[in-house]
């Protein structure tokens, strides 16, 4: 009887989430891709261990894949009670908000932003704006183009950073990306718009150091334990910063919880969630910081679809906090069930 029982309750706590993915080893390089162009793709250790996360819950698992093969799914009749969605998607600065505005098409419930939120997150310059309009601090900036008059454009002065707009995973960022004059302006804005076929975004450089913040939740986001890079173990990384190298070559380090004073990480973990609302993001996020001399903090970006791979950065700010892998994947999922009105009670108190 009391196996009867319990299988029950299981069966009813229950849920069948589809994943959503977009897999490194089904990427086809066109002969004009930079090297870099799958960066942002998940490997399929990650669909792994999101699928045992959602086990380990009770729920079952239907692996979908990308959006051609979530449009052929629905047109089989999927079943689920929510997809959770890791897409990267492919080609254009909509990219991320294909699988979002298909499920919102067909009335599928999904985890994380919505398509109009992972396009505006995706072009870093509305972002800014975003943050500008409502306070949040980021670095001043400006777009430029092939057809631009970069001496008549740059009223910030030097050194700056050059990057690509609409990429993420530091992609186009390199030891070059900072630039000192005129003609160096001028290569790496020409690098971006021949190479990523995109405007380049030129800010004003931050010397100082660089952290990166998790938030999770939705009415009232929880900002996670603050993360701060460290280069060769130097942890003040001056007018060094974050790039594409370093993600290959394994060079920097993550410290969490940051080596900072409290008052330093709260003003991180206050502009991260302003952030993220700001940009009306959903579930968990993450955001960039460079933090200047003075101790200022700006934004560089956020990503609204972080990689949850169980070695990445989110996941080790879990782990600060106090929650396992399983109970951070499980708990982003219940956020967005919430939203639904997909969570009963009994489960929203049992997972916590």
């Amino acid at each position: 009887m009391k196996t009867g029982k319990k299988f029950d309750i299981l069966k009813f706590m229950g849920k069948t989430i589809g994943l959503t993915y977009d897999l490194k080893s089904e990427w086809v390089k066109n002969d004009d891709d930079p090297p870099d162009a799958a960066a942002e793709l998940d490997g399929p250790d990650t669909v792994e261990a999101l699928t045992k996360a959602f086990e380990s819950a009770d729920h079952k698992v239907l692996r979908i894949g990308n959006a051609r093969q979530l449009l052929a799914a629905i047109g089989k009749g999927l079943r689920v009670d929510l997809v959770f969605n890791i897409a990267e998607g492919h080609h254009g600065r909509n990219r991320e908000s294909q699988i979002p505005n298909i499920l919102e098409m067909f009335h599928v419930p999904f985890s994380g932003a919505d398509a109009l939120t992972l396009g505006v997150t995706l072009d870093k310059a509305v972002a800014k704006k975003c943050w500008i309009a409502d306070g949040v601090p980021t670095a001043k900036f400006f777009e430029a183009t092939l057809r631009d008059d970069l001496k008549k454009l740059n009223t910030l002065g030097y050194p700056l950073i050059v990057k690509t707009s609409q990429e993420g995973t530091s992609k186009g960022i390199t030891k070059n990306s900072r630039v000192e004059n005129l003609e160096q302006l001028k290569t790496e804005v020409e690098k971006i718009c021949n190479v990523y076929k995109q405007p380049a975004l030129c800010e004003q450089f931050i010397k100082g150091t660089e952290f990166t913040v998790a938030v999770i939740g939705n009415e009232d986001p929880i900002a996670l334990p603050v993360v701060q890079y460290a280069v060769g173990g130097n942890t003040n990384m001056g007018n060094e910063f974050y790039s594409y190298e370093h993600i290959v070559t394994k060079s920097v380090q993550y410290i969490c919880p940051a080596s900072v004073e409290a008052p330093v990480a709260e003003n991180l973990q206050e502009v991260a969630i302003a952030a993220y609302k700001s940009v009306e993001c959903r579930d968990f996020g993450r955001v960039d910081f460079r933090v200047n001399e003075k101790g200022l903090p700006y934004v560089l970006e956020i990503n609204p679809l972080p990689n949850l791979s169980p070695s990445e950065v989110f996941p080790m700010c879990a782990k600060a906090y106090g929650l396992t892998y399983n109970q951070l994947i499980n708990k982003i999922l219940d956020y967005a069930l919430d939203r639904y009105g997909l969570l009963e009670p009994q489960e929203a108190f049992t997972r916590r």
